[in-house]
């Protein structure tokens, strides 16, 4: 529904009301705007959407650019209105928008996605910040009347206005933004569809700013002459809250066209540098350049200018803003005054001389020079020589050169050079000159101007007076060889330096050299060297150079250098030097000869290498060291060597590799002796390695060598090969432990202890060795009611590592004994509870072991302390056991009882516990079993549980029982019987007493065999067993199939027999009718 009034005040209030009546319309309709749920056509309407409100919508200063842009995208935008329906949808250009006031702006509108007709209208209001909530309608593309009274002038004066891209496109343009613009734009367009479906305004924020931006330049009037250069600065500024760019371009207003600008250059908002079309290749010469001095000066500068730069000069800065679809605008622009540029055209007319010497020797160098006198500043000149009056080489303006015939040839040999010496002076050099080279010299100079398609053209041309050049004559000379320090022999490596010097008048000499090795007669080119300086070696002699072995070299005119930078005995022999005089077009000029016999001494043939060292035999952890010597007849020339130290380590026959000391001064290790990288010092000179050796151990012990190798000098430079080597003499070194300074108290004792008390027992160190020593204790115990041999308790290692020895193993033992470091030189042994068991002698050993570098521990020494006897005081218990020696037979898998008893049964209140041990000849002392006093068993092994097994019988009789004897349970059998009683508060079950019974010899006989044992021992008789049936299996079978065959073939032939007398029969029955019965009968039969 629409309202229109023509007063003012009631149409704004039914404005009002129209717009609570569709925002009610709108709350109502709550459907969103979705793309991509609607048909295939709703779809494109949407992709169409998209692209319209990402375009880029600008306003230039009447530059329509930026509405072509929009163009296809409204064209589309178009069919998407014809395509899509239902759902309304108002879009415009995204904000926040700033703009400056003063300058335009526009602002596109679309709506999508509407019925009714193709154009749409639209309406323009704006909130401003002094009344967010209240609209001010601003223009209407219907309603004429549209605007508030605010707006209404600008809209009549064209100053605010709608343009119509499309039927549901347009642009709301303000020509001259002010600042009171400022507020939030909305765009609205009447409701034309059957319902409300989408929404039906959209806004977007404009600030407006103040234009801040200034540029400035002083005017004046310049006047230059062509060639010169000019700067011209202006200075551009902005102080925009906002975050903007600036750009600034400098153009020219050439006389005469007022409308019509050149640009010169300019520097981007990107801060790129781009010249104008007019001056592409003048900025890429570095003529024209623009560059920014401090924060707001930006400066012209343009080198050798041109009649055409001349008119008027100023540069403009423009200020651009991103908006936030990201793409920039321009927001201001300003101009600076105007500066007038005269340019005065120089004058062009010049003269051309030519410089030159009359006359030259062969050989030399001859140099023609040609100058310009006159032109203008900074000229465009071409050059082009003549000789004989042929052209023979040009150089253009743009300083292409061109060379004609030979002289081309000669060019890229060398031997020929032109060139631009300045702006006005143009050189030709030859450096070798010859017979063909005399004659009449000219150059021709032409001022040269760059034409618009590019080519050159001719101002002007001059031509140079002639210029003659004569030969001079050689004269005779004579030639003398000899080496550089007057030294005819050389030491193997060094340098050989010969020279040849010729005398006489000055002209171009070449020179060879030979060489006759001592035991040859043809000699071999060396190297030679023609009169324009190119060497040329011999084949022998290339492969060498590539090394910089040999140089030729010519010191002046007349004399030449030989040089073979690292000699070798193969250049022993006589040198020849041979000088020849004559030019290129000469078939064969004059020479003179000189020769010189040299000598190269081989480095190997005075070397020798002594090994030295004070002290073969070394004691442990000390320093010994090693000396190389080296002699030679050549130590004066110090050259470098290489030594190998090299080890044989004791029991070996091969050396290994210790240290290798290179030429260049690399140090290289070997890895066969790990520490001796940490513990060695090397020390080096010239002809002299020693190496220091400190913390010796029993790894360094064996043969040394060195071995050493000499190179060349200028092998610290190159990889040379080896020229000399040599080997010393081996040197045994012998590595000594330190005498061990241990001493242990060895005094005896005996100590009488109380049953169930404890004790201790003392191991006192009275002196030891000095260094990095560590001691290891360890316990033994003789116990007195046996005769075995010393059994140990523990061992405190010398990390103080705890080991128990193998009778002390168990839980009871360990707790009864245990050690204790009372200080460096104190050891005790603690026995808790006292018992019978425990009686006997006890000492300790003391192991003294020094740490070697390498980490390995060494024992150097061993004492063993006094005897310490415990006893037990007297408490009236004793037990005895039957000693009675006999024999036990048992037969082999049979069960076989062993008995032990006591001679009384002793006290009610004692306990008695029984320990059965076993001796077999291979096997030793071992313990089987173990009926403790409270009636438990312990087994010696896991895997006699199930063969043996121990019980009391009666209060004096123990019983040791084997159950499947075998042959190797033979052997010795006895018992240890322990008394225990209840001792102390709280009670305590302590071993009073024990004994321990004869040996039993157990015999164990084979048993008889049975049937199954015999056929199990006899091999043939079991193979018999197994084969035989079988095989009387196989013959049942081949029996029965062959019975089965010939029942089935007896089978058939009576069945065929029958067939056949039946055959017969009927035969016979045609026949005979009156056959008698009883025949049938009989023949049946």
């Amino acid at each position: 529904m629409e309202f229109k009034s023509k007063g003012k005040s009631s149409q704004a209030i039914l404005l009002l009301k129209k717009k609570k009546k569709e925002k009610k319309k709108k709350k109502t309709s709550k459907a969103p705007l979705v793309c991509g749920i609607k048909a295939k056509v709703l779809g494109l309407a949407c992709m169409a959407q998209t692209l319209i409100q990402g375009a880029a919508i600008r306003w230039h200063s009447g530059d329509w650019s930026a509405n072509l842009f929009l163009f296809p995208f409204l064209s589309f935008s178009s069919l998407q209105a014809k395509l899509s329906f239902g759902q309304r949808e108002v879009t415009t250009q995204k904000g926040p928008l700033f703009r400056a006031a003063g300058y335009p702006i526009s602002i596109g509108c679309n709506v999508t996605g509407h019925q009714g007709p193709a154009e749409q209208h639209f309406q323009w209001s704006v909130y401003l910040p002094k009344a967010p909530t209240q609209e001010v309608q601003i223009v209407s593309t219907k309603d004429a009347t549209f605007s508030y009274a605010v707006y209404a002038q600008r809209v009549r004066s064209r100053g605010i206005y709608v343009e119509r891209v499309r039927g549901n496109s347009v642009f709301l343009h303000i020509s001259e933004l002010q600042l009171k613009d400022s507020g939030e734009y909305e765009c609205h367009t009447p409701n034309t569809d059957e319902r409300y479906y989408g929404n039906y305004s959209a806004k977007t924020r404009l600030i407006v700013i103040p234009d801040t931006l200034s540029a400035t330049m002083s005017p004046q009037t310049l006047r230059k002459e062509e060639g010169e250069s000019l700067e011209l600065t202006c200075e551009a500024s902005k102080a925009t809250a906002q975050h903007t760019h600036l750009s600034v371009t400098w153009y020219l207003m050439q006389d005469g066209e007022r409308n019509q600008t050149t640009k010169i250059i300019s520097l981007s908002k990107d801060f790129v540098l781009i010249p104008g079309s007019s001056y592409t290749e003048r900025f890429a010469a570095g003529d024209v350049q623009l560059s920014k001095l401090g924060v707001a000066t930006f400066r012209l500068s343009i080198g050798r200018l041109q009649p055409s730069d001349q008119g008027q000069l100023f540069c403009e800065a423009t200020e651009w803003i991103q908006d936030p679809d990201e793409t920039w605008t321009l927001i201001t622009r300003k101009r600076t005054a105007q500066t007038a540029l005269r340019i005065q055209p120089t004058v062009r007319d010049f003269q051309v001389n030519i410089s030159a010497e009359s006359t030259f020797t062969a050989g030399k160098s001859l140099e023609l020079v040609c100058l310009v006198v006159g032109s203008g500043r900074d000229p465009l000149l071409q050059g082009v020589w003549f000789f004989n009056g042929n052209e023979m080489a040009r150089m253009d303006a743009g300083g292409v050169l061109g060379l004609k015939g030979d002289y081309r040839q000669r060019a890229s040999q060398g031997q020929l050079q032109v060139s631009k010496l300045s702006p006005k002076a143009f050189s030709l050099k030859i450096f070798s000159v010859g017979p063909e080279d005399e004659g009449v010299y000219r150059c021709a100079v032409a001022e040269m101007a760059r034409a618009q398609m590019g080519s050159w053209q001719v101002l002007q041309s001059k031509r140079s007076p002639d210029s003659h050049v004569h030969l001079r004559k050689p004269a005779a000379r004579n030639v003398v060889l000899s080496t550089k320090n007057q030294q005819q022999a050389v030491w193997e490596g060094e340098a050989l330096t010969l020279l040849c010097k010729a005398d006489g008048a000055e002209s171009p000499l070449s020179v060879e050299w030979w060489h006759l090795p001592q035991g040859q007669k043809q000699p071999e080119l060396v190297a030679g060297m023609q009169q324009d300086g190119t060497v040329q070696l011999g084949a022998s002699y290339k492969e060498l150079n590539n090394q910089g072995s040999t140089r030729l070299e010519k010191m002046d005119w007349a004399t030449f250098q030989l040089e073979i930078s690292s000699t070798s005995t193969t250049d022993s022999g006589v040198y020849e030097c041979r000088v020849s005089e004559g030019t290129r077009n000469q078939a064969r000029g004059r020479s003179w000869t000189q020769k010189l016999a040299v000598t190269v001494k081989s480095l190997e043939s005075s070397l020798w290498v002594k090994l030295m060292s004070r002290q073969p035999k070394v004691e442990f952890a000390k320093t010994f060291g090693l000396s190389c010597i080296v002699e030679a007849d050549y130590a004066n020339l110090r050259v470098p060597l290489t030594v190998t130290w090299q080890f044989q380590p004791a029991r070996s026959q091969v050396f290994h590799p210790l240290v290798r000391i290179t030429h260049n001064g690399t140090i290289e290790w070997g890895g066969f002796l790990s520490q001796f990288q940490k513990k060695t010092k090397v020390l080096q000179s010239s002809f002299h390695s020693q190496l220091l050796i400190h913390d010796a151990t029993e790894e360094e012990a064996g043969v040394y060598q060195c071995k050493v190798e000499v190179y060349v000098r200028n092998s610290l430079c190159t990889s040379g090969p080896v020229r000399a080597s040599a080997v010393s003499h081996s040197l045994m070194i012998a590595i000594t432990l330190p005498e061990s300074k241990l001493q242990v108290n060895s005094s005896s004792q005996v100590q009488e202890i109380l049953i169930n008390s404890n004790t201790n027992i003392e191991c006192n160190i009275l002196s030891r060795s000095t260094g990095d020593l560590q001691l290891a204790v360890i316990w033994y115990f003789s116990p007195s009611s046996t005769k075995a041999t010393w059994l140990k308790i523990l061992q405190m290692d010398k990390n103080n590592v705890v080991k128990y020895g193998d009778e002390f193993h168990t839980l009871r033992r360990k707790q009864k004994f245990y050690p204790e470091k009372v200080s460096q030189d104190l050891f005790q042994l603690h026995v808790l509870n006292m018992e019978d068991s425990d009686q006997g002698k006890y000492h300790c050993t003391v192991e003294e072991w020094l740490l070697s570098t390498n980490g390995t521990w060494l024992k150097l020494g061993e004492k063993k302390s006094g005897l310490t006897e415990l006893k037990l005081r007297p408490t009236g218990s004793k037990v005895r056991v039957s000693k009675g020696y006999r024999t036990e037979n048992a037969t082999e898998h049979g069960e076989v009882a062993i008995h032990c008893s006591l001679e009384s049964s002793g006290s009610s209140a004692s306990l008695f516990s029984v320990m059965w041990y076993r001796n077999r000849e291979n096997s030793g002392r071992k313990m089987l079993v173990h009926l403790q006093h409270d009636g438990l068993l312990e087994y010696g092994e896991e895997g006699l549980r199930r063969h043996l097994h121990c019980y009391r019988s009666s209060p004096t009789d123990f019983v040791l029982k084997l159950h499947r004897v075998e042959m190797e349970d033979a052997g010795l059998y006895w018992c240890r019987v322990t008394e225990w009683q209840l001792h102390g508060s709280p009670s305590k079950w302590v071993n009073q007493a024990s004994d321990e019974s004869q040996h039993m010899v157990l015999m164990v006989l084979p048993s008889e065999p049975t049937f199954p044992s015999r056929i199990c021992s006899s091999t043939s008789l079991l193979y018999f067993l197994l084969v035989f049936p079988c095989i009387l299996l196989i013959l049942l079978l081949i029996s029965l199939l062959c019975w089965y065959h010939k029942a089935r073939k007896l089978s058939a032939l009576s069945l065929k027999a029958q067939n056949e007398k039946a055959l017969w029969v009927n035969l016979k029955g045609a026949g005979d009718w009156t056959t008698n019965p009883k025949e049938e009968e009989e023949e049946d039969h």
